[in-house]
């Protein structure tokens, strides 16, 4: 599960050719500058409701709605019917879909999201994909880089294999869905159609089609008077 296909529809971005020659799907990460470096025709297209800050090197498809406050720093592509929300923050190196949603204190780096994706509230995405209608409860936040030096690894056959990759965060198949709070940590893989239950905090691979439930115990007493 480590190929796009195995990930991703691909027929659900106009972006596709960047796995080109992709062994694996987070090589996309590698070319994503490059990429938009021959792609990016800048562009406006969008309705903006207020003031927002949009760079020189952006085109926004027809139909996006990008509200007050929001800052596009670019390099960025984004798609059409798309939402920015109010404070929504793309940093450098995006490549967004149709209608997609980016929400408020929600910020995207280096990453690539497919069409109806989805990171509605106080989220972090760096060094990541989002694939078909993947979305982020509130607060959910993507660890792209570890704590000790080193490239990050991920797991192959009970092996660390070293993506050549200093930042990544995760790739989200299609139709996952991450609960509020959660944290993904550097290198996870969602598969398709997977569930990570609130407040999480995930590392590795989780295959297509599980749920991981969080069954933290709880302990309810009697309130003392005071």
């Amino acid at each position: 599960m480590f190929r796009a296909v195995d990930l991703f529809d691909l027929s659900q971005t106009a972006h596709a050719a960047i796995f080109d020659g992709c062994e694996y799907a987070w090589d996309a990460l590698k070319k994503i500058e490059a990429y938009l470096d021959a792609n990016l025709h800048p562009g406006l297209h969008n309705h903006c409701e207020g003031v927002a800050f949009i760079g020189e090197r952006v085109f926004i498809g027809e139909g996006t709605v990008v509200e007050d406050g929001v800052m596009i720093k670019g390099p960025a592509i984004i798609g059409r019917n798309c939402h920015l929300r109010h404070n929504a923050y793309l940093r450098e190196r995006v490549i967004m879909g149709d209608n997609c949603v980016v929400g408020n204190s929600s910020e995207v780096k280096n990453s690539i999201l497919f069409n109806h994706a989805g990171a509605p509230h106080f989220n972090y995405i760096g060094d990541s994909i989002l694939g078909y209608k993947a979305h982020l409860g509130a607060g959910v936040k993507i660890s792209n880089v570890r704590l000790v030096p080193g490239n990050v690894t991920v797991d192959i056959d009970g092996v660390p294999f070293d993506t050549g990759l200093r930042k990544f965060g995760a790739l989200l198949g299609d139709h996952t869905d991450i609960g509020c709070n959660a944290v993904l940590n550097p290198g996870s893989i969602i598969g398709r159609g997977s569930v990570v239950y609130p407040n999480t905090n995930w590392r590795g691979i989780l295959p297509a089609n599980m749920i991981v439930k969080n069954q933290a115990a709880q302990e309810v007493v009697v309130r003392r008077p005071r």
